[in-house]
C-alpha cells in the first residue's frame, strides 16, 4: 500500500535498474495483463510502477531476489528458444512465463502482483478496464449489476 499512496519504506540503498530491465519487465507484465479490449500493462505504465515500488518499498535482498528471478525468465527465453523474450512472438513469451509459474514460483507471483496493482492504479486501468465514477451518487448497496457491466474502480 506504500507504493500506491506513493511513500517510501526503504531508505538504503537500492539497485541501478537498466533500461534493459525495465523493458523487460514491460514485456513481462504485458503477458500477464496483454491488450485484449482494453490496453495492457505495458500501455498502463505498470513497468515504472514496479522499479518505483521496488526501489522504494523494498531492501536490497528483496530486490535482488526480484531482479535475479527477472533475469531468470530471459535466460529460459534464450535456452528455450536462442531469443531474448522480448524477441518472442506471444506464444512463445506464454510458454515462458507458464514455465516460471512452476521454476520460479515466489519471483511469478510477486511479478503478478505489482503487475496487477500497478495496472490497476492507473489511469488506464481505473479508467478503461474498470468503471471509475469520480463523484459517486448516493450508497446503494444492492442493485442489479446491467448485462456487460465492469467491476468498479476503488
Amino acid at each position: 500500500m506504500a507504493g500506491i499512496a506513493g511513500e517510501r519504506l526503504n531508505f538504503g540503498p537500492s539497485l541501478a535498474v537498466s533500461d534493459q530491465q525495465e523493458a523487460l519487465l514491460a514485456e513481462v507484465a504485458d503477458v500477464i495483463i496483454p491488450t485484449t479490449g482494453t490496453p495492457g500493462a505495458k500501455a498502463a505504465g505498470a513497468e515504472k510502477f514496479i522499479v518505483r515500488v521496488m526501489r522504494d518499498c523494498y531492501v536490497m535482498e528483496d530486490q535482488k531476489k526480484f531482479y535475479d528471478g527477472l533475469a531468470k525468465v530471459d535466460a529460459l527465453a534464450k535456452e528455450t528458444y536462442s531469443k531474448d523474450f522480448a524477441a518472442l512472438d506471444a506464444t512463445q513469451k506464454n510458454d515462458i512465463i507458464k514455465k516460471t509459474t512452476v521454476s520460479d514460483k515466489p519471483f511469478f507471483l510477486q511479478m503478478k502482483g505489482l503487475t496487477v496493482t500497478g495496472y490497476f492504479t492507473s489511469e488506464i486501468g481505473a479508467t478503461q478496464a474498470l468503471d471509475y465514477l469520480p463523484i459517486p451518487g448516493r450508497f446503494e448497496g444492492s442493485w442489479p449489476m446491467p448485462k456487460g457491466q465492469k467491476s468498479w474502480a476503488l
